[in-house]
């Protein structure tokens, strides 16, 4: 095996020029924007950044798109990553300033760097700009709460971040884009950061961003697999590569095994995800191998598919369509939920799957309501949080050795001790917890309605100004200077779900001002449809912990009453 140092640079056009492709069996582009941050200033520091592993050939491969541009590639001398297509589309679309293709969609990468960075060793990196995605948008409070009052300061010690406005405008960031594109000299980008070319910080300017620009010359060790190896010793040396590094997740390593015995099947199964996008669902490969993989061997770990044959396989596949078509539109049209971000697990896809494969599509009114209520119940629990792959299983071999919905949910009781949920269920819990989304679901059911507009809740409403956004009842501002504990303030309990336009204009206000406005313009029980109880008393400040109280009993009734309609066979 050939090695030879390459620069970043080098890379960088190589991708750019088709010269250096990405192979069927390579999993999709990953990476969040503080990967990219963490990566950019690893190499400012000239620390160790791993290799580069790669194969040529001169026999046309199967290939996938990157989700950077590329032109169109010659076979001529081709190449083919095979480990560190993360860093180098990462590097692809900060030096060309050009934005990455994650699930069909363009977004860019943005990385800001700090011409002001303290010397000396990095300030300790946490993820807070990380994005943290919940299905209903959040509330942009006026006023900055408590713990990000320091946060410029902190910010102040790093040397690159995730770009944002407030950021952007500070004259001590600069797009590391701008700095690699090259149409700038490095004075030019300094000048307007300066009162003067006699200023003291220019040198040191010139010097960071000289060293910034350094980027591009970083060498990175290629490794080169020899031309006569077959592409199925190549994806074998792929899977044992990335098992050794545990850099993959174990459905990457099965789709590499997959692509390599069932050539071209990956355009099968983007073609599939988009068919999934059309009706508001994202599936990503792995959960389709997943699938693939239950329905060949009526189990869902990965450890078999190397000795599945291609027949095999694709008999799997085409199950596994039919019967996960079946499951989104049951949830789409008999739970009402409307995307994936409004499960806890995407493992709820499967037992919904693998019952309406089983019976054919014929399935009884009586098994439609008890899988119903099984997923309600289930999913606000967080079924699948732990041991989920042997949960999982433990329910697949249920309904394919016959069994029905209700024996679904006696294991969700074993597991849980009860089918309902109680007001101390919500006590702490914020976003992030499963019984956020059904809360939502079941107001939406019980025809909650935005408290201005009067639109029903969804998560495709056209606007921005339209998009369901959770609210603070009682403002955070308000309530951390009247001293109250941020798990209180960001409680399930303190959170309506309302338009961006009703939010922005309610503010920080404080309940006792606006929740009778609110009331006299449509109706006390338009607030109560939210469970926000109509007693004033329970409005002020220094009521919040009975506010809670309140609203959590009346979260539970609903809640529960949602999965007993939903048993019922009843709606509204």
């Amino acid at each position: 095996m050939k090695k030879t140092d390459t620069t970043i640079s080098d890379l960088v056009g190589m991708i750019a020029r088709g010269e250096l492709m990405l192979p069927e069996m390579q999993r999709r582009y990953v990476w969040r924007a503080p990967r990219v941050r963490d990566l950019l200033d690893s190499l400012y520091r000239g620390y160790p950044s791993g290799s580069i592993l790669v194969w040529e050939t001169d026999t046309p491969a199967p290939t996938r798109d990157a989700a950077v541009s590329q032109a169109r590639p010659s076979w001529a001398g081709h190449k083919l990553l095979l480990d560190g297509q993360q860093r180098l589309t990462s590097l692809s679309a900060v030096l060309r300033g050009e934005p990455v293709t994650v699930r069909g969609r363009k977004r860019p990468i943005e990385i800001l760097f700090n011409l002001d960075h303290p010397d000396g060793p990095p300030a300790e990196l946490v993820d807070h700009d990380a994005d943290v995605e919940s299905p209903i948008d959040d509330d942009p409070d006026d006023e900055l709460e408590e713990d990000d009052k320091t946060l410029t300061d902190r910010l102040n010690d790093r040397t690159f971040v995730v770009a944002n406005a407030a950021l952007k405008a500070m004259p001590n960031w600069i797009s590391v884009s701008e700095v690699m594109g090259g149409k700038k000299s490095p004075w030019d980008m300094v000048k307007g950061r300066v009162s003067s070319p006699d200023d003291p910080r220019v040198s040191r300017y010139m010097d960071r961003l000289a060293r910034l620009q350094r980027i591009r010359d970083y060498p990175y060790v290629v490794q080169i697999l020899e031309r006569d190896l077959s592409y199925e010793e190549v994806a074998d040396i792929f899977v044992r590569v990335n098992s050794l590094g545990m850099k993959l997740r174990g459905s990457d390593l099965a789709l590499a095994q997959i692509t390599a015995k069932w050539r071209d099947s990956l355009k099968l199964f983007e073609a599939f995800q988009e068919e999934c996008e059309e009706s508001w669902f994202t599936l990503d490969l792995g959960l389709l191998v997943r699938g693939l993989v239950i329905f060949a061997t009526h189990q869902s770990r990965f450890k078999t598919v190397g000795g599945l044959s291609t027949a095999v396989l694709q008999e799997g596949w085409e199950q596994a369509k039919e019967g996960l078509r079946f499951a989104i539109n049951f949830l789409r049209t008999n739970a009402d939920i409307e995307d994936e971000s409004l499960l806890s697990s995407p493992f709820f896809y499967f037992p919904i799957a693998a019952y309406a494969v089983r019976h054919n599509g014929v399935i009884s009114e009586e098994a439609t309501r008890a899988l119903l209520h099984w997923l309600l119940v289930a999913n606000a629990r967080g079924y699948y949080s732990s041991s989920a792959e042997s949960t999982l299983d433990a329910d697949l071999a249920v309904v394919f050795k016959g069994g029905e919905p209700k024996d679904l949910t006696q294991a969700v009781l074993q597991k849980f001790g009860r089918l309902t949920v109680e007001a101390a269920d919500f006590e702490k819990r914020g976003i992030r917890n499963p019984l956020f989304s059904t809360a939502f679901l079941a107001m939406k059911a019980k025809g909650a309605l935005d408290w201005e507009s009067g639109l029903g809740l969804s998560l495709t409403h056209q606007g921005r100004m339209h998009y369901i956004e959770h609210h603070h009842i009682f403002p955070r501002s308000v309530l951390q200077k009247a001293g109250y504990d941020r798990a209180e303030i960001n409680e399930i309990a303190n959170l309506a779900f309302i338009t961006g336009r009703s939010n922005r204009r309610i503010s920080n206000k404080r309940p006792a001002d606006y929740l009778a406005e609110v009331a006299s313009n449509r109706s006390w029980a338009a607030l109560e449809a939210h469970c926000v109880p109509s007693d004033p008393g329970l409005h002020a400040v220094e009521a919040f912990p009975a506010f809670l109280a309140e609203r959590r009993r009346r979260l539970a009734d609903l809640v529960n009453a949602h999965f007993q309609r939903a048993l019922a066979g009843t709606r509204g």
